[in-house]
This record gives structure tokens, sequence and C-alpha cells, in this order.
């Protein structure tokens, strides 16, 4: 489904500001697999997120999604494939136009956008159908302004536009990050519900160690730029949070030992 080979991305390149945000990254995601993807702040996922998406062009490396080489194709050509939740709920739609016009325009993906057709007949009561599967009491509310939602309300419906289609492959960026317990509690159980139900092929980063355990069937977790944990299978039903949490001290540590050796070693050459 997805082939990630030796794909490096470095920002800013020869300047003081140089970030190396990706490092020969590989990465095979099989048809139907749920990857979660952890890291401390840096360490490239949303980096990875972003260039599966086509946000920018790798400088090395090569992607490969659903049998087709996306490597140079821009972002709104991979859309055609790829159905993405931002963390921002106010991303991904438009506010000032209803939760109809906003479904109408994610069933067109791809295709011209004229809308008065979906707005009326059997597509209307599809609409309405699918609204009310989210359990959020909006199926009566499909003509009312998407921007007068709540967040947990508005990232619901951004995840229903988003697997409209069906997509090759969902990517879901801490879109739970922003919200409320209760709202980001929500949007992962319909996040759960959409994939397993039709059977999608996902990644998602997240920040939270619950979410990182109890979600998925694999789990990366990035440094600087590398993949340096895959779990899966029984070893990935084994996690728990605080095995999440053992595993960044000790990258931690590692860390403050490598500062150590380092410096040790200046100051045997002054």
């Amino acid at each position: 489904m997805l082939e990630i080979s030796g794909i490096s991305k470095t920002f800013h390149s020869g300047t003081p500001n140089e970030v190396r945000a990706l490092q020969q990254v590989d990465l095979s995601i099989e048809d139907g697999s749920f990857v979660v993807v952890i890291g401390t702040n840096g360490s490239g996922k949303s980096t990875l997120l972003n260039a599966v998406a086509g946000t920018f062009i790798v400088d090395t490396g090569t992607i490969h999604l659903a049998g087709h080489d996306v490597t140079h194709w821009p972002e709104h050509r991979r859309a055609q494939l790829i159905g993405r939740v931002f963390q921002n709920p106010f991303s991904g739609t438009a506010p000032d136009m209803s939760i109809a016009e906003n479904l109408a325009l994610a069933a067109r993906r791809g295709q011209s956008r004229g809308l008065g057709w979906a707005l009326r007949g059997d597509f209307r009561s599809v609409m309405s159908e699918r609204v009310r599967c989210l359990g959020l009491g909006l199926e009566s509310r499909i003509d009312n302004a998407i921007g007068t939602l709540s967040g947990g309300q508005r990232q619901a419906l951004t995840l229903l536009m988003a697997t409209w289609l069906r997509p090759q492959m969902l990517l879901l960026d801490e879109h739970t990050a922003a919200l409320d317990p209760k709202s980001a509690d929500q949007v992962v159980r319909l996040s759960r519900e959409v994939i397993e139900r039709d059977h999608l092929t996902a990644m998602m980063v997240t920040h939270s160690m619950q979410q990182a355990a109890s979600l998925g069937d694999r789990l990366v977790m990035m440094h600087r730029g590398r993949i340096i944990h895959d779990f899966r299978g029984a070893e990935k039903r084994r996690l728990r949070p605080a095995d999440l949490l053992a595993r960044f001290e000790e990258v931690r540590r590692g860390e403050q030992l490598d500062e150590s050796a380092a410096e040790l070693l200046r100051r045997a050459y002054i």
C-alpha cells in the first residue's frame, strides 16, 4: 500500500537554522494497517505525514502509494488518494458554507465542484444518514454553517469528509490535540470505528501515550528524523503507556550521555 524508501528532507539547508527533519527513512505499510506515529517535538513525525501528503517534495528517496510513484506528485494530485484530518479543527473545511455543502465538496473530490446535484434528492438523504451515524445530533442541522459548530463537532465532520470516498491512505495529524478531553475521546472513538468499518489504511500522529498504546496494530517511534522503534503484532498489543514513557526516558538518557561524551572530548583537545 505505502512504500517509503530512503526519504530525507532538510529545511534551511546550509544556514544556521538548518534542520535535518527526515534522515533516510524507510517504512512499508500494508493495506488495512493502522499505524500510530509518536516522538518528541522535532522528531519528524508530522514531517513524515507531510512528506506522504506532498506538502513538500523530499530531497532524496521515493514514495509509492497504492501502486503509484507519487514522489514528485504535487499535494493536490495526491489528495485524490489521501484523506487527511489536521490538528486544527478549523482546517480542512469551508466555515461559511453549510455542513451539506462541505460534505458535497468532499463527495466530489477530484471531480468538478458543482454542488446543486448534491443538495437535493437522494444524496441529501445519504448525507443526513451518514451525519446521523456520528451520534452528534447534527443530522437536523446540515444547512447550518459548519463554522458555527464546536471544535469536536467540526473535527468529527472533517473526519467524515476525509473518508467519504474511502481514501487509499488516511492521515490523522494530532487530530485530537486541540480538543477538550470529552471531545477528544469522541473523535478517537469515531476514528477507530471508521477505520475498522471501512478497512482503511491509516497513519496517526499523536502525543497521547494512551492513544498510542490503545489504537492501531502498529506503532512507530521517531527521533531526530529517524525511526528508532517499530512495534507490531503481539508486541504492539502488549504495550502500555508506561512502556512508551520508559522508551522516551531511554532516549533522553541516551542524549545526555552523548552530550557528556562530546563535552569530554572537547575538553580533551583544549
